[in-house]
């Protein structure tokens, strides 16, 4: 069965909502991505809060380019829609320039790039992605990841059928000891 993106989020980010600052934790920001994927008005939130932040981490340069791609989804104007794809996919290339080795923000690209349709050319660094994250994987070097959020990334992995048949072998046992 193919999951799309949006169920992978929501089981990605379903974690407590807390909120410390101007600019949410990230397990905030997650839980609201997931709300965002049915509320317009809660991207459009997001996309100002992210937007109007000095100094991003690179993870939330990341978020930011998520929160561009839902802007994407919820446009009905297609010169809009692709506008934002492109911003999206500027800003998630700063995000993994700024931290090339975070496994959490090369997933997030690649589970864009997944889900977009083919056609549309967004699909440039699959490969480069789903190598890094499975380079990551094999280190257990997960950066800003927890045990839920590298559960979800070798389960989208697995389910994309992008990997090499010796690459899904190897992700089914990671997924094995993580239980």
């Amino acid at each position: 069965m193919k999951f799309s993106f949006f169920s992978f989020l929501f089981i990605l980010f379903a974690v407590p909502f807390t909120c410390k600052a101007d600019v949410p934790e990230p397990q905030v920001i997650r839980k609201q991505l997931i709300l965002a994927l049915e509320k317009k008005s809660l991207t459009d939130s997001l996309y100002n809060i992210l937007s109007a932040e000095k100094n991003k981490s690179a993870l939330n340069i990341c978020y930011l380019g998520v929160v561009q791609a839902l802007k994407a989804k919820h446009a009905w104007n297609p010169y809009f829609k692709v506008k934002y794809l492109n911003d999206a996919e500027k800003t998630l290339q700063k995000a993994v320039t700024a931290q090339p080795d975070n496994i959490e923000i090369r997933f997030m690209r690649f589970s864009i790039e997944h889900n977009v349709p083919g056609f549309l050319g967004y699909n440039k660094h699959l490969v480069a992605d789903r190598e890094e994250m499975i380079k990551q994987l094999n280190r257990k070097h997960y950066t800003t990841a927890d045990e839920s959020v590298v559960r979800t990334i070798i389960k989208f992995l697995i389910d994309s059928k992008r990997c090499t048949p010796h690459e899904t072998e190897t992700l089914h046992k990671q997924l094995a000891a993580l239980k």
